[in-house]
């Protein structure tokens, strides 16, 4: 089963959604938003997307450039931002097994979700 870090609000993560529904593949939907990952959580969800913390931030995000752009941070600490604001997580995350991908291109999921 396919889950998806969701924010029914984006329009890359309703994209995302669109393609896995059209495909007909069983997946479960994760609010993050609503219920977000606890820090062990979002540790073990880097590791599957084998990325660094700061790759799974948004930037752009007011609340990031406010408090923490251009501060010298641990993976450590990025972590406990990142399970304080959820809104700063990068979206969609789309998860299999052991492995997962930021969903925002079309081709990339498509390549993962086969």
């Amino acid at each position: 089963m396919i889950q998806i870090y969701h924010n029914p609000r984006c329009g890359k993560s309703r994209n995302c959604l669109a393609i896995i529904e059209e495909k007909k593949l069983d997946y479960e939907i994760i609010k993050y938003l609503e219920t977000p990952p606890t820090e062990e959580e979002l540790t073990e969800l880097l590791n599957k997307l084998q990325i660094k913390p700061i790759e799974l931030v948004r930037q752009k995000e007011k609340i990031w450039i406010e408090n923490y752009k251009n501060q010298p941070l641990t993976d450590e600490a990025i972590v406990k931002i990142l399970t304080s604001h959820p809104i700063l997580i990068e979206r969609p995350i789309v998860i299999s097994g052991n492995k997962a991908i930021i969903g925002r291109e079309i081709d990339k999921l498509n390549s993962f979700i086969k």
